[in-house]
């Protein structure tokens, strides 16, 4: 019978000790290190795996063997050869690695599909703020001029002679509905607020304008959110306090752009708001704005609102 020397030796108890770490799930470097330590009966060992260093007890000194490329061992003393010991070792680094490679993809296909139903569930907001928006803009913009529509033909009724201007009026409610549904703002708006503004309220002849000489430019968000909010809290006015006198003001300082509009109508309790209220509230909110309502039975309605900038 051949006799085993002390390599072979020393390459079967290193096997038999690693055995029980290969045997795990996830085999770390560290046990593997404590394992052939022992095994060898080592003062200290230490595993170089791809640059990292894992060590047991004293660590290695000059006792050094390659195990594969990236790898290799160091042991603190040596009573075996050590490139025997490191040959049986190779596939055992290789299922680390490959046991490191497994986990990588998995963690990265968590990731992907995180990242997946992420984006799903952005997609969804951002078609359910989109949708939000325009039912907004049809709400506080094209209904403005359905409702001037509607007056202009309560008024043709008694007076034919103004049925000329009826053309205009559904040609201004017809652009909205298809700016709307473009997204695109109303071309008033790239002049300024003030300019919109008083576009769109100069046909009313029962609303004022008043707006501070300093009035500056703002954000595009910000101009759009108050040319709408103005918009339909006039509309709510001709709708609500019929006849009643509408002022629009706006006025800047240094915390930033306050806006009011009050009619002088018969009012109401403020409480149990409707949906119109509702939508500016969160028009402004959505900006970091603020909004507040003033109103009571014979008393007319005020609705501020506030923009920090």
């Amino acid at each position: 019978m051949a006799r085993r020397d002390h390599g072979d030796q020393a390459a079967d108890a290193v096997l038999a000790a690693v055995a029980t770490v290969v045997g795990e799930r996830d085999p770390r470097p560290e046990a593997v290190a404590e394992a052939v330590g022992t095994a060898l009966g080592a003062d200290g060992c230490e595993l170089r795996l791809d640059g990292e260093r894992y060590a047991w007890g004293a660590g290695g000194a000059g006792f050094r063997a390659t195990i594969s490329p990236g790898a290799d061992l160091r042991v603190r003393p040596t009573r075996s050869r050590l490139g025997t010991v490191a040959a049986v070792l190779a596939p055992v680094v290789d299922l680390i690695r490959l046991t490191r490679e497994v986990d990588s993809l998995r963690r990265r296909g968590h990731a992907a599909t995180a990242g997946l139903a992420d984006g799903r569930w952005r997609a969804a907001a951002e078609m359910d703020t989109e949708r939000r928006r325009i039912e907004r803009d049809l709400h506080d913009g094209t209904q403005h001029h359905l409702v001037a529509l509607r007056m202009a033909v309560a008024v043709a009724e008694h007076n034919p002679e103004v049925l000329p201007t009826l053309s205009g009026r559904l040609e201004a409610a017809q652009e909205s509905l298809v700016r709307t549904a473009a997204g695109i703002l109303p071309p008033a708006l790239a002049k300024g607020l003030v300019a919109a503004l008083g576009a769109e309220l100069a046909p009313h002849t029962d609303v004022r304008l008043d707006v501070s000489a300093d009035l500056p430019r703002y954000p595009a968000p910000v101009e759009t959110t108050v040319y709408f909010v103005c918009l339909e809290a006039v509309n709510n006015a001709h709708k609500h306090a019929v006849g009643a006198a509408i002022d629009v003001r706006l006025h800047t300082s240094p915390e930033g752009l306050h806006f009011s509009v009050r009619d002088d109508g018969p009012g109401f309790e403020v409480a149990g708001n409707g949906t119109g209220l509702v939508n500016l509230t969160t028009r402004l909110t959505d900006i970091g704005g603020t909004m507040r309502v003033d109103s009571g039975l014979g008393n007319g309605t005020t609705i501020a609102g506030f923009i920090p900038t």
